[in-house]
């Protein structure tokens, strides 16, 4: 997912001023979130009006100012949406406490959990993100560089530890790219299980249940990798796992 965004026609603010929120406040900002991502999703940043969202989400302009400071902060907020886009520190995937399994699994349910929001909500995003890609206003590169990168990075520096390199080489990203990759295809391919086989992902439970296997799937991603590398190494293919911690 390290896809360069084409240069940047309009700079969205790098952060935004935290607001005071009132008791209603969580149902609000979310009804503003839920229409600015069908029509950012549907229009784009630079077609969709901030009078468009607030009537969307039958709330008054005022209160894009209030909760987002304005269009471009409530356009970031959709995109950062814990919802649709649950945040992963890098942390989470490291540390001495941290298996690997523990820090695979971290990473693909953070692609796995939002599919329990709806699938038209997760359709709704991922075109959100072509349409960025496509249109780019810098948002998706901000996405790269404060969130995916990172946690790639991590997870490269994870693997690394596992097969004792002291820095990742290109087998070790391809290795972590392949592991997201994973979870990307739920998203990219929805339309695909829906048709096919809805009974994988139809359900809280049914989505807990993939994910069980594509850990198992990944962990057999870096048993090959490791295999391969012990192989090279000694001319002669080993058998047992290697994924324990």
């Amino acid at each position: 997912m390290s896809l360069k965004s084409a240069p940047m026609s309009m700079h969205l603010p790098e952060t935004l001023s935290a607001k005071p929120k009132r008791s209603d406040g969580a149902q609000a900002r979310n009804r503003l979130l839920d229409a600015a991502l069908q029509l950012f999703a549907e229009q784009g940043f630079a077609k969709t009006s901030i009078r468009e969202i607030a009537l969307a989400a039958q709330a008054n302009v005022a209160s894009i100012s209030y909760y987002f400071g304005d269009k471009a902060g409530l356009y970031r907020a959709v995109f950062s949406d814990p919802r649709t886009n649950p945040p992963l520190p890098p942390e989470a995937l490291e540390g001495a406490e941290v298996s690997l399994e523990q820090a695979i699994r971290r990473l693909l349910a953070s692609f796995l959990e939002p599919l329990k929001q709806g699938h038209v909500r997760q359709q709704q995003y991922l075109k959100l993100c072509f349409r960025e890609m496509l249109e780019p206003t810098g948002a998706w590169q901000h996405e790269i560089d404060t969130d995916i990168a990172p946690t790639h990075l991590a997870l490269t520096r994870r693997l690394s530890l596992h097969v004792g390199l002291a820095e990742a080489d290109d087998d070790i990203h391809r290795l972590a790219f392949s592991i997201s990759g994973l979870g990307v295809m739920l998203h990219v391919g929805n339309d695909l299980y829906t048709q096919i086989r809805p009974s994988l992902v139809n359900t809280p439970q049914t989505i807990d249940v993939y994910l069980d296997r594509l850990v198992s799937y990944a962990l057999a991603l870096v048993d090959a990798e490791a295999l391969r590398r012990r192989a090279q190494a000694t001319d002669f293919p080993a058998s047992a796992p290697l994924h324990a911690p």
